[in-house]
C-alpha cells in the first residue's frame, strides 16, 4: 500500500494529491496521512464520491486514512451533459467576501485548481479587479501561464486595465472588450463565477 504524507499541507492540497493518487492508481489501495479534521473530512469525501471506502484511525499527530482498492474505471462513450465552452468568469480578485486576505488565498487555490480539471475550461475572462490576477506581481500568473499552455483562452477587459493603470502590466493572455465578453458568455454552455 503506498503512503501519501499530507501533514502540513494546506487546502487544497491534501484533495489534490489524493485524487491525482488515487486515479494514478485506479485498482491500488492508499493510505493517506493528514494532521487535522478538515483534511480528513475533505479526503474521506473525495474517496467516497470515487466509490472507495475509508477506514480512518486517530493518531497523536493527526488522522491515518486507509483508502480501498477501487475498480479500473470503464471509458466512457456518452455525450456531455452540456454543450458548448466552459468559461470562467472572474470579477475580482478575491473569493467571496468578508476577509480580503482570505478571499485573496481563496482566489489563489481556485486558479490553482482549475489546472486540476480535465479538461480545462476553455476561457477565462477578467473584469473588474479580477483583472489584477492576470497583471505583473499577481501570484496566479504561473497557474494563468499553464491554462493558456494547455489552450485555455485568459481575456481581461481592456477599460478595467486602463481604470486600474494597468494596461501595460497585462503578463499573460490578452485585453478583451464588452462585446467579446458579452457574445462569449452568450454562447459559453457553462459559466463559473467564483
Amino acid at each position: 500500500m503506498n503512503t501519501l504524507d499530507c501533514r502540513g499541507k494546506k487546502c487544497p492540497q491534501p484533495v489534490i494529491e489524493t485524487r491525482k493518487a488515487l486515479l494514478a492508481r485506479p485498482a491500488a489501495s492508499q493510505r493517506v496521512l493528514v494532521n487535522d479534521e478538515t483534511a480528513r473530512q475533505n479526503v474521506s469525501r473525495l474517496a467516497e464520491s470515487l466509490g472507495r471506502s475509508v477506514i480512518v484511525t486517530a493518531t497523536e499527530g493527526g488522522f491515518v486514512l486507509e483508502i480501498s482498492a477501487g475498480t479500473t474505471p470503464e471509458a466512457t462513450t456518452s455525450e456531455p451533459a452540456v454543450s458548448g465552452k466552459t468559461v470562467v468568469f472572474v470579477g475580482s480578485d478575491k473569493m467571496g467576501s468578508g476577509d480580503d486576505e482570505l478571499g485573496h488565498i481563496l482566489m489563489k487555490n481556485f486558479i490553482f485548481t482549475l489546472l486540476e480539471i480535465n479538461p480545462v475550461p476553455d476561457a477565462l475572462y477578467f473584469v473588474n479587479a479580477g483583472v489584477k490576477l492576470t497583471t505583473k506581481g499577481s501570484d496566479v500568473i504561473e497557474a494563468l501561464t499553464r491554462l493558456a499552455d494547455q489552450g485555455a483562452d485568459i481575456a481581461s477587459c481592456g477599460l478595467c486595465l486602463e481604470f486600474f493603470d494597468l494596461k501595460e502590466s497585462l503578463a499573460v493572455g490578452r485585453a478583451t472588450n464588452m462585446l467579446d465578453t458579452v457574445e462569449t458568455l452568450s454562447k459559453a454552455g457553462r459559466i463559473i463565477r467564483p
